[in-house]
C-alpha cells in the first residue's frame, strides 16, 4: 500500500547523492506536488528546508519542530518516494499562503 502524502506536509527527506550548490543529507522538506499527483506517481515535488537563514526575497523563514528554519524554492526538486523519511508535521494556512505568494513571484511574474 502507497503512504498517503499530502501537499504541505513536511517530511524527512534524502537529498543524496547531490552535486555542486544542491541541498544535500536529509533534511525537513515541503511536499508541494498537489495530491492528485501524490496519489498516482512515484515521485514527488519538494521543497527543502534549511537552517541557515538567508533574506532572499525567494526565501519563507518558518519554525518547525520548534527550530527556526527556511524554506527554499529556489532548491525545489522532484525525488522519488524511496527518499521520503517520518512526517514531521505541516504548514499553516497562513503558511501555505504565503508559500503561493512566493512561488507566484518567483516562477510565474
Amino acid at each position: 500500500m502507497v503512504k498517503e502524502i499530502k501537499q504541505y506536509e513536511v517530511y524527512w527527506i534524502s537529498l543524496d547523492p547531490t552535486q555542486g550548490s544542491e541541498m544535500a543529507k536529509t533534511r525537513p522538506c515541503v511536499i508541494v506536488s498537489p495530491n492528485e499527483m501524490n496519489q498516482f506517481l512515484k515521485t514527488l515535488i519538494i521543497i527543502p528546508i534549511t537552517s541557515t537563514i538567508k533574506t532572499y526575497p525567494w526565501r519563507m523563514q518558518f519554525k518547525i519542530s520548534g527550530k527556526q528554519g527556511s524554506i527554499a524554492p529556489d532548491q525545489i526538486k522532484v525525488v522519488d518516494r524511496a527518499r521520503i523519511g517520518s512526517k514531521i508535521g505541516a504548514l499553516s494556512k497562513a503558511e501555505v499562503l504565503e508559500l503561493k505568494d512566493v512561488l507566484q513571484r518567483m516562477l510565474i511574474d
